[in-house]
């Protein structure tokens, strides 16, 4: 019985496990297998008394760890000599400094107007990997010190798979140029890569005071998003995180009084949010548990909720900036330069839950896009899920920060806000 017909079972045996949702694996058409544990199955099915299939992730996570093959990798690239390192995708640096050297020296790395040649941080590591979350209860309990000090380890050596690989940025408010008839500021630019803009003049002051986004924020958010998409039925706005590395203020995030806190480190590796498993995941446990829902609240059935979900829906994550961006700058890749690609599994373990992110390899045809200097009223937008897997409208975005060589690294880094949505239709 492959993945997929387990996954099918599970989620239909709601007579023996009707709190247990198991999503069933939905590849897009023509899409390899992911690099995944379970042959991509989500650990839902391994659910015992209620634990979400976390203690599977945990014993899989130790499993990976004493594989070595995450500290072969750890060490091939510590023992490379300095300079270019020749992997099997291409040239690659330990140093952003050597990347940036290579690109100025090159000949064949040509930037378009209004676009940019600069290093990308990508994974070398074609497993998947795992992320004990800050909040998990293994990091505070006396009988698992001995997991806790293994696990910290692997933590630390993530960071250190991956390495810097040259790539070319094109300024985004261009796609029109590159792909004629298409506007940047449309649905059928959202469908075709994966990534849009938009404009808006808010009316929120403040971003640091949570309250206040999730008052005035959300509701804007949400009506971009349904005027945006005018297909859409429904928009829901849930969380949101603020980004401002010289923040000043309190930092703290407490997530029980639906505040992020304001985060000081930016993604500085490719990743998607989400995957085949998780989008769907994320979508009920929002509609049917409200489940770190910081919008409005959700009082779906299971069957409403199946009901709601047989009909198209999407994430999108939207960053709007509150002054005009210089270091940090966000940038997007588009959906058809890596819809072939094999995504590789990231498993985020919660306590309650296990969460999926997919990280990339580096490929020299990856369409990278970026806002030169983006404005307080633009907003990106990326697609971090697409329930429709026919191939006729991208799945998902990736995406990271990155350092901008063009600005001296003593500019102001990024300040915005980050929301995430689903939108259905």
């Amino acid at each position: 019985m492959s993945p997929l017909d387990v996954a099918d079972n599970q989620a239909g045996a709601e007579g023996e496990k009707a709190s247990v949702y198991v999503p069933p694996l939905q590849r897009t058409a023509g899409q390899p297998e992911p690099i995944a544990a379970h042959g991509g199955l989500s650990y839902m099915a391994f659910e015992v008394d209620g634990d979400a299939g976390t203690n599977e992730a945990l014993k899989d996570a130790l499993a990976e760890i004493a594989t070595g093959e995450s500290e072969r990798v750890i060490e091939m690239i510590a023992k490379a000599p300095s300079g270019p390192i020749q992997t099997k995708w291409g040239v690659a640096f330990r140093e952003y400094d050597d990347c940036v050297k290579y690109i100025r020296q090159s000949n064949s790395i040509k930037a378009p107007e209004g676009g940019l040649a600069l290093p990308l941080p990508y994974t070398v590591h074609e497993r998947p990997s795992y992320s004990v979350v800050p909040s998990n209860s293994v990091w505070h309990d006396p009988e698992r010190t001995e997991m806790a000090a293994i696990l910290r380890t692997a933590e630390e050596g993530n960071r250190r798979r991956d390495l810097y690989f040259p790539q070319v940025m094109r300024d985004a408010r261009r796609i029109g140029e590159y792909y004629p008839g298409l506007s940047p500021n449309s649905p059928e630019c959202m469908d075709k890569l994966g990534l849009s803009l938009a404009h808006l003049e808010s009316k929120c002051e403040n971003i640091y005071d949570s309250e206040e986004v999730r008052r005035v924020f959300y509701p804007e958010i949400e009506k971009l998003l349904l005027d945006f998409f005018p297909d859409a039925t429904d928009a829901l706005v849930y969380n949101h995180d603020v980004f401002d590395k010289d923040y000043q203020g309190d930092r703290t995030e407490d997530q029980d009084s639906k505040n992020p806190g304001v985060n000081a480190r930016y993604a500085n590796l490719v990743h998607n949010d989400l995957n085949d498993n998780s989008g769907r995941v994320r979508c009920r446990e929002l509609l049917t548990r409200n489940l770190r829902n910081f919008g409005r609240q959700q009082n779906y059935t299971e069957a409403e909720a199946d009901k709601k979900m047989s009909r198209r829906f999407m994430s999108i994550n939207l960053a709007k900036p509150i002054e005009t961006i210089q270091q940090f700058p966000f940038v997007l890749c588009a959906w058809p330069s890596f819809a072939d690609q094999p995504y590789i599994n990231n498993y985020r373990i919660y306590d309650d839950r296990v969460g999926e992110t997919t990280r990339f390899t580096y490929r020299p045809n990856h369409e990278w896009y970026w806002i030169p200097r983006q404005q307080p009223t633009e907003v990106s937008m990326l697609k971090c899920y697409d329930s429709v897997t026919d191939g006729s409208v991208s799945r998902w975005s990736f995406h990271t920060a990155c350092i901008d060589p063009t600005v001296s690294l003593d500019a102001p880094c990024r300040k915005n806000v980050v929301v995430r949505s689903y939108v259905f239709f």
